[in-house]
């Protein structure tokens, strides 16, 4: 039985007063009806803990979920990395990790191994910096390597619970990293910030129909649910790396074993032709031979805010806890990713509102 929001279940008898309703399982259109006994039994009027999610959420001026239709695709890279670039723009940024069961946000802010404390106003977040703040229940595992094994209604207990007792105090921008698909983490976050105002959603993919096939789902998910698609960033776009620096050279042998020749390959090309040392190479890891994300954009009328390479140094930065605009070393994703952040707020006009809003 459905009832979110006070909707009438869907088996529900003729003529229902709906679950919330002081007459809901007591009216005589009730008799018979499976849902009698629970809509009898069940609190009436509206969620309390709504109220005291909008009342938190009223010092937060901007929130952004970023969701994606499959795992794997570089979603929490790219919410640890926004929030980073966000942070190294002064706002005041929180990242809040609703993958119940998949936490990796911990380990890609540097944070493994840190607690969560309680203060008299709520749990305190863990920070990066004094104005990077991060929520995860990765920070309440006793053992990083223990499964979360928990059904739906106990995964959204804990969502309403970072939304109402967190103190995040001001912040310019929550971002939401979520599970891969449209599950309950997903209804619940919509449904439980639905008074506090969703700036919208991120939406990330890599470039094969295999991906785009469920990134559809998602926005469909969105536009459901009222939730406003703020663009779609297409992931893994590429491996780009310095050709020559960054590539191992293998030469098979007659006895079909693999020979090391990557430094005769350097000295020969250093010699013979030292204008390619720069060059960057380009391999299509995916198949994007259906248009890829922009093309799927196009088609469903949501923005397209750019493509990220797949960047073996990024991956480092992800591995290591680290923002990978610190140094020049992610030196094909980096400015890809500030270009994306860039147009994102441009297209939001994100820096002038929050400049008014401080005027």
């Amino acid at each position: 039985m459905e009832k979110e929001n006070g909707e009438i279940p869907e088996n529900a008898n003729e003529h229902c007063p709906g679950p919330q309703s002081e007459s809901a399982g007591k009216s005589e259109s009730c008799e018979g009806c499976p849902n009698q006994q629970i809509c009898a039994t069940a609190p009436k009027g509206p969620d309390p803990d709504l109220v005291a999610i909008a009342e938190r959420m009223a010092t937060v001026k901007h929130k952004i979920l970023i969701l994606s239709g499959k795992g794997g695709v570089g979603k929490s890279t790219f919410s640890a990395q926004l929030s980073f670039a966000l942070a190294a723009m002064d706002f005041q940024v929180g990242l809040l990790d609703i993958d119940i069961c998949g936490p990796s946000i911990p380990k890609m802010l540097g944070l493994e191994g840190q607690e969560i404390h309680q203060s008299n106003l709520g749990w305190s977040p863990v920070y990066v910096e004094s104005n990077l703040g991060v929520m995860s229940i990765g920070f309440m595992l006793p053992d990083p390597d223990d499964a979360v094994i928990w059904r739906g209604p106990r995964k959204n207990a804990l969502i309403k619970q970072f939304l109402k007792d967190v103190d995040w105090g001001e912040l310019d921008f929550l971002i939401v990293d979520a599970p891969p698909g449209t599950s309950d983490e997903h209804i619940s976050i919509v449904q439980d910030l639905g008074a506090a105002s969703i700036d919208g959603a991120i939406i990330v993919t890599t470039p094969q129909q295999v991906s785009l096939i469920d990134v559809r789902k998602e926005v469909s998910f969105c536009k459901k649910t009222g939730v406003q698609v703020l663009g779609v960033v297409e992931n893994m776009s590429g491996l780009r790396q310095p050709m020559l620096a960054a590539s191992k050279f293998l030469r098979m042998t007659e006895a079909g074993e693999e020979k090391d020749v990557t430094e005769w390959v350097r000295e020969y090309v250093k010699e013979k032709a030292p204008e390619l040392l720069d060059i960057i190479a380009l391999n299509e890891v995916f198949d994007n031979s259906g248009g890829g994300a922009t093309r799927m954009c196009s088609e469903m009328g949501v923005p397209f805010l750019g493509k990220v390479p797949l960047d073996p140094e990024l991956c480092k930065a992800a591995e290591e806890g680290r923002s990978c605009f610190v140094d020049q070393k992610s030196g094909t994703s980096a400015p890809a990713l500030k270009k994306i952040i860039e147009t994102l707020m441009e297209n939001q006009g994100i820096s002038r509102m929050l400049v008014d809003n401080d005027a």
